[in-house]
């Protein structure tokens, strides 16, 4: 008997009231054992917060312009109903509950027309995905109508929290590989390897409900099948990653590019984004260089693709971007802005993978099968006072800094660790989400020009702002954000607006501090985005763990006297 999608609400309902991880594992886990099997990798998916797995290239293409829109016409309720939930909550999903709930009697017939379950749901996904061309945007509609007209208060919630990508509800992929591992009694390490393999532990959790333990240990690189990327973190300056890495490791200039995956079996050739995304078309000459390069037959490497001026010079990434988003007349955006590759790693080569392989080792195998496609330019150093010089090197001629990568260290897809470490001259950017935005004074007063930053709370999911700023961006971009922004606004105000936290942005900042101001709070100083991060997801901008760890950290030098006193003076 197929599972009823008011199920998997209920449960992601109790899920958001709980905070013991045991608990939600185990509920979690036993909601998966009670699943047939097509429905698994659906269910995960959508308790992460997915309409669709995570390997599928499709989106769904739905603006919460569009989304709104339709659930006005299901309930027929005064969007005020909505708008005020939302101020009381700060959840889309919850207002959208609160919307439906009002719309009372009206919907009681409908209610009992259709009942949803998981399969239905990602059909109906599924449909709203393929629905492209002519007349795809009212198709899209249809659909969406027909699904939430079939769904209850509850239901509605989580439909929305999942076509917008917004769940919060704590329960993470980490925590998702636990339950996999007790629900279906296999070692949680088994659950986690195949994961980082595959890239979707919708895929792995099906896998574990058929096969068992014997059917992940079988999982292996599938060419054309995007892998989990290795993650850095961050080193204050090469001494630390020297003393990190047991006083030896290997330097490599850190592009200011793009990060690729190239994947090639016979003369076949595909490029993933670092989101996983597939940027074949917009990166012809790449495609063309691999082919002529690399021979092997098959192969998984990775790669920075970076901007260059005509000296081949490094250009600033927003250059890089345009590349990324073309996929019409790239020949003409090509001649304008050339691309160039660097190849820093390789996970597989002639059906064997590699990742078990020191990193050295590796990189020597890279080299050997590279052709003419240059490698990130590297030393292997015991001496600071040589890797100082490379930094400085590095920065002068145009590029962000270095990484620093354990010389006997494998290749973990999908985790951050510290086998690999960025190093930049400078307190270290970070990555933050656009949750509200500002109209401007003067001559910008009729676009969005003033953004509250938020940092992703890696315990509740919760975007927390640290700050605020008018300053980075061109007034080109000014104008493209404002539209962007306002096909994401959830709540206006005369001068301001609320979105779904979907845009990343760079951020520089001279400090953080200690303030009242904001609830997590710190706040930055001097905030100015840097560059437009459309290559990450809001689920991969920094944590606000990752900013309290800064501002822990940013004055030790100084001593922790000159901090206390400081703080005081805040407080006073």
């Amino acid at each position: 008997m197929s599972t009823l999608f008011r199920t998997l609400a209920e449960l992601c309902e109790k899920l958001e009231g709980m905070r013991k991880r045991t608990s939600m594992i185990s509920l979690v886990s036993e909601f998966l054992k009670s699943l047939e099997p097509d429905e698994i990798e659906p269910a995960v998916s959508m308790i992460l917060g997915r309409a669709l797995p995570k390997y599928s290239e499709q989106t769904l293409e739905v603006s919460w312009a569009t989304l709104s829109e339709i659930i006005r016409r299901t309930t027929g309720v005064d969007w005020k109903v909505f708008t005020d939930a939302f101020s009381k909550t700060g959840d889309i999903g919850a207002a959208t509950k609160m919307v439906f709930e009002s719309s009372g009697v009206k919907r009681q017939i409908s209610l009992f027309e259709r009942v949803l379950t998981i399969k239905d749901v990602r059909k109906s996904f599924e449909a709203i995905a393929n629905a492209v061309g002519p007349g795809s945007r009212e198709k899209k509609e249809r659909l969406l109508e027909a699904l939430l007209s079939s769904a209850s208060p509850l239901e509605a919630k989580y439909l929305v929290k999942i076509i917008i990508g917004e769940m919060r509800t704590g329960f993470h992929e980490g925590l998702m590989e636990q339950a996999v591992s007790e629900a279906f009694h296999v070692p949680l390490e088994v659950v986690q390897r195949a994961s980082m393999i595959l890239g979707d532990i919708g895929v792995v959790a099906a896998t574990a409900k058929v096969e068992g333990k014997e059917g992940l240990l079988k999982v292996g690189f599938k060419v054309f099948r995007p892998v989990k990327l290795m993650l850095a973190q961050m080193a204050n300056d090469v001494a630390e990653a020297l003393k990190e890495h047991g006083g030896k490791t290997a330097f490599e200039y850190k592009l200011d590019g793009a990060r690729v995956q190239i994947h090639k079996e016979g003369e076949v050739v595909k490029i993933f984004s670092r989101r996983l995304t597939d940027v074949t078309e917009s990166l012809p000459e790449i495609v063309e260089a691999v082919r002529r390069n690399i021979k092997a037959e098959s192969a998984i490497l990775e790669g920075e693709v970076i901007a260059v001026n005509g000296r081949g010079h490094p250009l600033p990434f927003q250059h890089l971007m345009r590349r990324f988003k073309r996929v019409h007349e790239v020949e003409d955006v090509a001649s304008t802005i050339p691309v160039k590759l660097f190849l820093f790693d390789i996970l597989y080569l002639n059906g064997q993978s590699l990742i078990g392989f020191p990193y050295l080792q590796r990189r020597q195998i890279l080299a050997e099968n590279a052709g003419e496609i240059p490698l990130t330019k590297q030393i292997v150093t015991d001496s600071v006072e040589e890797a100082e010089r490379f930094l400085k090197e590095a920065t002068d001629a145009g590029h962000e800094g270095l990484m620093a990568k354990k010389i006997d260290s494998d290749y973990v897809p999908g985790i951050r660790g510290k086998r690999w470490l960025k190093i930049k001259p400078t307190l270290p950017p970070l990555d933050l989400v656009i949750v509200a935005a500002e109209y401007g004074y003067g001559k910008r007063h009729g676009w969005l020009s003033d953004y509250y930053l938020a940092a992703r709370d890696a315990e509740t999911g919760e975007f927390l702002t640290v700050g605020k700023t008018f300053k980075g961006l061109t007034d080109a971009e000014i104008v493209e954000m404002t539209k962007r922004l306002k096909e994401l606004a959830i709540r206006e105000e005369p001068r301001r607006i609320f979105v779904i936290p979907k845009i990343v942005v760079e951020v520089a900042y001279n400090e953080i501090q200690k303030s009242p101001k904001y609830q997590c709070g710190m706040a930055l100083r001097f905030a100015r985005i840097t560059r437009i991060r459309d290559d990450k997801t809001p689920e991969e901008a920094d944590t606000i763990q990752r900013v309290r760890e800064i501002y822990e950290s940013q004055f030790s030098k100084k001593g922790n006297i000159w901090l206390e006193n400081r703080d005081k003076a805040l407080k006073g």
